[in-house]
C-alpha cells in the first residue's frame, strides 16, 4: 500500500503536535517533518537531540509514521545533522533540493559532486538521501534529473519526484515520471496553478485543484510499481488560520486516496 503523508510545512504557523493532530484527523498515514531553515523548523537540526523523544511520542500518540524529513538545502553540515537525527528518531528519508542555477554546467557539476559525497554519508547512517528537480536550480527537469541519477549511483540516493516543479519546467508530469520511476524513492505532491515560477496560493496547491492531471500521475506511479511515501507539500501557508490549513490537508487526502483506491494501491 502506498502511504500518504503531509509535509508539516503546511502547518508552519503551528507546533508539531497541532500539525500531527490535524494530519491524522484528515486520514493520513504519516508525516514528513519540516526542517527547512528560515521557513519551518518543526525539527530544529541544531537542537534535535532535545526534541527526539517528544517527536517520537507525538507521532506515536497520533498513530502517524515518520515517513521523511525535508531539510531542503544541499549543505554538508546540516545534512550530517539530518542524517544523525533521522537515524536516531527513525526518519528513513531526507529530502533536499539541488541548489545551483539552471543551465550552468559548473553548478551542476559542483552540486552533483556533493550529492555523491552526501549519499555515501547517508548510507553510513542507514538513511536515504533524495533530491528533487526544482524550478531555477541546476536540476530542474527530466533531462537534468536523468543526468543526476546517472552520476549519483549509490543505493542510498534517490529521486524525490515533485510534479509541480516538472510542470513548471514545461513538461507533462505523468509522462516525465516513467523515465525516473525506477530511482524514485519519495514523491512530493501538490496541485499547481499556472506556469510558475510560483505554484500558486496554498488553496490552489491542494491536490485536485490547479492544472496538473494528478490522476494520470498516480496511474503512472501505480502501474510502475512505486511503493514509497507520497507526501503533500504545500508552501506559503504560514499565516493562514488553522481551519483553512486543515481544509487543504483534508481535501488533498480525499482526492489522493480516491485516486489510489481506484487504482488498487490503497
Amino acid at each position: 500500500m502506498i502511504k500518504l503523508g503531509v509535509n508539516s510545512v503546511l502547518f508552519g504557523g503551528y507546533d508539531f503536535a497541532t500539525a500531527c493532530k490535524y494530519i491524522k484527523a484528515a486520514g493520513y498515514d504519516g508525516v514528513e517533518m519540516s526542517a527547512i531553515k528560515g521557513m519551518c523548523e518543526h525539527l530544529d537540526l541544531d537542537n534535535w537531540q532535545a526534541q527526539a523523544s517528544e517527536i517520537k511520542q507525538i507521532a506515536a500518540d497520533n498513530e502517524l509514521e515518520l515517513l521523511s524529513m525535508e531539510e531542503a538545502a544541499l549543505d554538508e553540515d546540516r545534512l550530517m545533522k539530518a542524517f544523525e537525527a533521522g537515524a536516531t528518531i527513525g526518519i528513513p528519508i531526507i529530502n533536499i533540493g539541488p541548489g545551483g542555477k539552471s543551465d550552468v554546467e559548473e553548478d551542476f557539476v559542483r552540486q552533483t559532486d556533493l550529492m555523491v559525497k552526501m549519499a555515501e554519508k547517508a548510507a553510513e547512517f542507514g538513511v536515504t538521501l533524495c533530491c528533487k528537480a526544482h524550478v531555477n536550480a541546476c536540476v530542474y527537469n527530466t533531462p537534468t534529473t536523468l543526468r543526476m541519477i546517472e552520476k549519483v549511483t549509490n543505493p542510498a540516493f534517490g529521486v524525490d519526484m515533485d510534479p509541480s516543479h516538472i510542470y513548471r519546467a514545461g513538461e507533462d508530469p505523468a509522462k516525465a515520471l516513467a523515465p525516473v520511476l525506477a530511482r524514485t524513492k519519495h514523491i512530493h505532491i501538490r496541485g499547481c496553478k499556472g506556469p510558475g515560477p510560483s505554484p500558486g496560493t496554498p488553496p490552489l496547491q491542494a491536490c485536485g485543484r490547479g492544472d496538473i492531471d494528478l490522476m494520470a500521475y498516480c496511474k503512472v506511479m501505480v502501474d510502475g510499481g512505486y511503493s514509497g511515501p507520497v507526501c503533500l507539500e504545500v508552501i506559503g501557508a504560514g499565516g493562514m488560520e488553522l481551519p483553512d490549513v486543515a481544509i487543504i490537508a483534508a481535501e488533498s487526502y480525499g482526492y489522493l486516496n480516491a485516486c489510489l483506491r481506484s487504482l488498487g494501491a490503497r
